[in-house]
């Protein structure tokens, strides 16, 4: 049963995408780790032109922010850091809006609760607007092969 473990864990797709295709998630690397020590994940985001998505932090309560999460079942999330947002001025504001656009990566510390081959389980969910509207609000599930011994 571990020799099947493992073939399914070589084999896992890592390429995800959004349902719309306006932003799509990069391959990510398959994590190793042990059991309660901090390992690093970096999730790197691309995201289409002409389009931004709300900070983690948008400056009006009525903006959608964006939000990674990790299965708290597996793993203990110690932090997810943002880059340093962008300040755009768009027609629908009177004021700056806090927005990321292009490529950008979010790197989060998380510590493995369990051991063995598992698949990694995460929720990104976002708004990605473009000058003129905002797209319906979307989450996409993450799934990274991970063995924590």
């Amino acid at each position: 049963m571990r020799n099947y473990s493992a073939v399914l864990f070589c084999l896992f797709p890592l390429y995800l995408a959004a349902q719309n295709d306006v932003l799509k998630i990069a391959p990510a690397a398959p994590l190793a780790g042990k059991r309660g020590e901090s390992i690093q994940i970096k999730t790197s985001l691309q995201l289409q032109g002409g389009y931004h998505l709300n900070s983690n932090k948008p400056d009006d309560p009525y903006l959608i922010p964006l939000r990674l999460t990790w299965d708290a079942n597996t793993v203990e999330t110690v932090s997810v850091q943002f880059p340093e947002p962008r300040k755009e001025k768009y027609e629908f504001s009177e004021k700056p809006v806090s927005v990321f656009t292009g490529d950008f990566a979010i790197a989060s510390t998380v510590k493995p609760k369990t051991a063995g081959f598992i698949v990694l389980t995460g929720k990104l969910r976002y708004q990605a607007c473009n000058h003129n509207s905002c797209l319906p609000p979307k989450t996409i599930d993450i799934k990274i092969p991970a063995d924590f011994r």
